[in-house]
């Protein structure tokens, strides 16, 4: 698919837009319903562990991915999105209340996730203006014994677990199918005079960790990919890897590399594995969409489209995520509106996306106004083509999960650079690259004499986010 601009509405389209995104009302209230079609639909698909370019339409033309390609065909494919934390329960919580780690304090090992964050969820405003919610599929946020039933009308979590579940007529489904059936479920359980919004989090393609094959797939993609020879990045030769920092090369990521990716045939079986599973979650796409079309609501149905984090697939000699390296932090990221005019449909957004923006983005279309507290921004001036002048040019990364193996990090992402520091190593050690020049990020700048007045920068940038977001968390009572 080829990449088009954005381009600016026309002023008849313009002016329509405005009167349906008008700013007005209190937190949580709906907007002056000045619409002339109902509140759409929203449908949030989110997977685990996918990186941004594992797509045939963002450019890897060994990925099978027919209907993720047909859904960006009909919407508009971000092809700068990332996460604001790489690691599933952080990330997730950030997508469920609009706000940085820092904010929400959220990931494994955390208390629930607190109050104020439940209250301002984006399923909590939904409910509180009228829509019906859904929630299917790996849930990865703690909250207290009965938040998920303030969040969500009907809350069918899945997992984690074994890919295969035994049925009562004792076959086995997957994991990836079972959740397109509770998904069905969910969608003939609506009426047509109520709107609703359905989020599902795929497990896959999040490896097994404890299985030595790592990697499960539907049957029905047993024999796809069979003939692909996958590339093994660059990064990946003995001699990047050797220039890492001491303490990564001993870190969670080098063992989860052991795991899957130390060899040259284990590498290739898999990398297939992994796609393998990527394509069955989209034929569960593929699926829910004709359900859509059968039952008459694809017309007014909004599809998003996002990965919880990006993900290594031998990268710097490393596996999995948890890094503020382009391959952890960069993610898919598709929004298909079928209200949008045509001219507006098949194109591509290179400005920044964040996780933070999914919440007020729902928001966004159910006309709601976001909680002042949130920290991303609606994505729908960018879908519509009319991207505010002040748009991020930047992003704050952390990475807070108390792990042995896990180094903790945190740094600034620009659109030329990356600057990243460990900030419990003694000394300190730090990171910069320049992504114009070196996109595999294997020249770290931080002593280049011509980059010091950046690396100032950035430093100066990091403290100013850091302490920004911290400063938004709710003090102890």
């Amino acid at each position: 698919m080829p990449s088009q601009p954005l381009r600016p509405l026309g002023p008849s389209l313009a002016f329509a837009a405005q009167l349906l995104l008008g700013i007005a009302g209190t937190f949580g209230t709906a907007l002056p319903a000045q619409e002339e079609k109902p509140r759409p639909n929203i449908l949030l698909l989110v997977t685990d562990d996918q990186r941004w370019d594992a797509m045939r339409c963002a450019g890897n033309a060994l990925a099978i991915t027919p209907n993720l390609d047909a859904l960006a065909n009909d919407g508009v494919r971000f092809r700068n999105a990332f996460v604001t934390t790489a690691i599933c329960a952080a990330s997730r919580a950030s997508i469920l209340t609009g706000r940085y780690e820092r904010s929400h304090r959220s990931t494994f090992g955390t208390p629930p996730l607190r109050e104020d964050c439940v209250v301002s969820s984006y399923p909590v405003q939904l409910r509180n203006a009228g829509y019906r919610t859904g929630f299917v599929g790996k849930f990865g946020v703690g909250t207290t014994k009965g938040d998920p039933a303030r969040m969500f009308d009907s809350f069918a979590p899945l997992g984690p677990g074994s890919y295969w579940q035994k049925q009562p007529d004792g076959s086995q489904r997957h994991f990836t199918d079972i959740t397109g059936d509770r998904a069905v479920a969910f969608l003939a359980s609506c009426t047509p005079d109520q709107p609703w919004c359905l989020s599902i989090s795929f497990n896959a393609p999040h490896a097994v960790d404890g299985d030595p094959q790592q990697y499960f797939w539907p049957k029905a993609m047993d024999t796809w990919y069979a003939d692909t020879v996958f590339p093994v990045p660059k990064t990946m030769a003995p001699e990047h890897f050797a220039a890492q920092q001491p303490f990564l090369q001993t870190s969670e990521s080098r063992t989860r590399f052991l795991w899957r990716f130390d060899e040259p045939e284990k590498y290739q079986t898999m990398v297939r594995g992994y796609y393998r599973m990527i394509s069955g979650v989209d034929a569960v796409i593929g699926r829910l969409r004709k359900e859509l079309q059968t039952r008459g609501l694809a017309d007014n149905t909004v599809i998003v489209f996002c990965s919880d984090n990006g993900y290594f697939l031998g990268e710097r000699g490393f596996a999995d995520k948890w890094y503020a390296y382009e391959p952890s932090v960069r993610i898919p990221l598709i929004l298909a509106d079928p209200r949008l005019p045509d001219i507006r449909k098949g194109t591509t957004c290179d400005l920044m996306a964040l996780n933070v923006d999914l919440a007020p983005t729902v928001l966004d279309l159910a006309a709601l106004q976001a909680p002042k507290h949130y920290q991303g921004h609606s994505l729908m001036p960018l879908v519509r083509g009319r991207a505010p002048v002040d748009w991020r040019t930047d992003f704050f990364y952390e990475h807070l999960f108390h792990h042995k193996s896990i180094p903790k990090s945190e740094g600034v992402r620009t659109e030329r650079f990356t600057y990243l520091r460990w900030f419990e190593s003694d000394p300190l050690q730090e990171e910069l690259y320049d992504h114009q020049a070196d996109f595999d990020e294997v020249q770290n700048l931080v002593h280049v004499p011509a980059y010091a007045e950046v690396l100032a920068k950035l430093r100066t940038r990091t403290d100013a986010l850091r302490d920004q977001y911290a400063a938004a968390m709710p003090a102890s009572k």
